[in-house]
């Protein structure tokens, strides 16, 4: 009987120190859902990614990272987040508001970060954007709409009425482009709403601005995001200047913005990630974090086929 006894706690021994070894050597699951492909959230995602590898988290070595895109389909997004959350991750990203909308509604109790997402507290997905008071928190990527507006009046001085470019369903766009109309108020400039709800409907809308505008304002739209190549041809071919919200639609072609570095606001996202795997710290106590910089940035192709000349103080 005492070598029996002897075997078995030799086992559990075994067995413990086995465990023991498991739980260090543990990979940390991060699941990511994004909304669509476009250059801002791209440039998040990789911000995050790299920002985890400068803290020591490496994806494919002790965290995994579950990269999932929807291609711009909510029905996709909630598809995805059911996933992550059956597969019991560590940590979801959610990257674009209606991403984040569509994890939240799922879990309360796994850590998630959102980040690309314009008000977070307006999207329903913390109870304030000091205290989040919710398993979410993140990063907002808010940029300074008036300024913007301000940008516009400067770069086309002639212009009397503006075409807001936005999707009718982004929440994020409608708060940004009320912000921008109060700039416009206040500016002088008169506006008119320019909606869409698909992205086959983005072309005739904007054709159908040729000689009613003398500008396009869209804000940092992921629809639009998507498809600034369809929107500058033809807002270029019509003459019609388009300010734009982030630098990856300049890049598509839109004329100029100022606003901020997204591949930044994703690695201020993968500190919070840190802060919450390796502190301990809980997303309900986390305020939403914004960049504190704003950049400047012009199409100069697109500048030259609209003869507009960009003021030198402004390219440094």
């Amino acid at each position: 009987m005492k070598k029996i006894l002897s075997v078995i706690t030799a086992a559990v021994a075994v067995l413990s120190l086995f465990s023991g070894c498991n739980s260090e050597n543990k990979v940390t699951r991060i699941g990511v859902v994004q909304l669509v492909e476009h250059p801002a959230l791209d440039a998040s995602y990789q911000g995050f990614v790299d920002g985890l590898k400068d803290a020591g988290y490496v994806d494919g070595e002790n965290i995994k990272i579950d990269y999932q895109n929807a291609q711009g389909e909510q029905a996709n997004c909630v598809t995805i987040a059911q996933k992550l959350v059956s597969d019991r991750d560590d940590l979801i990203l959610a990257i674009a508001t209606p991403a984040a909308q569509a994890v939240a509604n799922l879990t309360t109790e796994i850590p998630v970060l959102v980040t690309a997402v314009t008000d977070p507290e307006t999207a329903n997905l913390v109870k304030s954007n000091k205290l989040p008071g919710t398993n979410v928190t993140g990063t907002s990527d808010l940029t300074p709409c008036a300024a913007q507006i301000e940008l516009l009046k400067r770069l086309i001085p002639n212009a009397k009425k503006v075409a807001m470019l936005y999707c009718s369903s982004e929440e994020n766009s409608h708060f940004q482009v009320d912000i921008a109309k109060e700039a416009c108020d206040k500016a002088g400039l008169t506006y008119i709403d320019a909606t869409v709800s698909n992205t086959n409907e983005i072309q005739q809308v904007v054709q159908s601005l040729a000689g009613k505008v003398d500008a396009i304002y869209s804000p940092t739209d992921n629809m639009i995001a998507s498809c600034m190549a369809t929107v500058s041809m033809v807002a270029n071919e019509a003459k019609i200047p388009v300010i734009v919200g982030e630098d990856g639609m300049v890049q598509g072609g839109g004329l100029a913005t100022y606003g901020i570095n997204y591949y930044e606001l994703g690695k201020q996202t993968a500190v919070m990630a840190v802060d919450i795997l390796k502190n301990g710290k809980k997303p309900a106590e986390m305020p939403v974090q914004y960049l504190s910089t704003c950049d400047f940035s012009y199409n100069k192709d697109t500048a030259s086929v609209l003869g507009i000349t960009i003021p030198a103080d402004l390219i440094k």
